[in-house]
């Protein structure tokens, strides 16, 4: 069942938002050639509880650790590791902030040092992805329309949209009502409505859909070991159009 928010609450979730997207802006000076993600995940542990928050994935169904550290081939929940991170390489950073009990959600590609071509045009597709979505999320409109609208982006540029995973309702859980899939047909699926808060998460592969997890049980990873992005925030629905909770922007 789908849970709306009051405008008190969205303000909650926003000012989890935006402690979140602090942490991200913190990331972008400590992610270079030579940092493990574990170092990057011990530091937004730190972060997050200086300011009397704390990382909502960190134990989550068992999950160790607070971010899901993704490296180059790795879709989705990699796991932090001392490994250290090279020239090239891309890498997702995910977390789910809690602050006073409300949450916001958030990942973000960046670029290791110097990429190639190849890697920075996958990195601003599926961040435009994201925007293209965001773009139709407004009360009236369909889950449908903001998935169809990713994948027509995606499939027009080349890529393929993962189909596996998918964004979400999230308030005072992390996964509620809807599902938001970044792939379908338009005019299908729940209703927008005001109130309603919502992550749209699009994971956008070089080459093939198709996945594999790792032994770990977590790690998802492509089936032909291209690359693959992800941008994410979390949003939410007014009659004034979408409200991003977590952008980067100085506000």
């Amino acid at each position: 069942m789908m849970k709306l928010k009051s405008a008190s609450e969205i303000d909650k979730m926003h000012q989890a938002g935006k402690l979140l997207a602090a942490c991200h802006r913190e990331l972008r000076q400590r992610i270079k050639p030579g940092v493990s993600t574990m170092e990057l995940n011990d530091f937004v542990e730190q972060f997050l509880n200086k300011y009397g928050a704390t990382p909502e994935q960190k134990g989550y169904m068992g999950y160790p650790y607070a971010t899901c550290a993704s490296v180059n081939d790795v879709i989705c929940h990699g796991m932090p590791t001392p490994n250290k991170l090279t020239d090239g390489d891309i890498v997702t950073i995910d977390m789910v902030v809690n602050l006073d009990g409300w949450l916001a959600d958030s990942a973000w590609s960046y670029p290791v040092g110097q990429i190639n071509p190849e890697a920075q045009q996958l990195l601003q597709v599926t961040q435009e992805a994201l925007n293209q979505g965001i773009g139709l999320a407004k009360v009236g409109n369909r889950i449908g329309d903001i998935a169809h609208a990713i994948q027509t982006f995606v499939e027009g540029q080349g890529y393929a949209v993962v189909k596996d995973f998918c964004g979400h309702g999230i308030g005072q859980e992390m996964h509620e009502d809807p599902e938001v899939p970044h792939f379908g047909e338009p005019h299908q699926g729940p209703e927008l409505e005001e109130g309603m808060v919502l992550t749209i998460e699009p994971m956008v592969n070089v080459g093939t859909d198709q996945l594999y997890i790792d032994d770990d049980g977590w790690t998802a990873r492509t089936l032909d070991g291209q690359l693959s992005a992800q941008y994410e925030h979390t949003l939410a629905i007014t009659h004034e159009g979408p409200v991003i909770l977590t952008s980067q922007d100085i506000e």
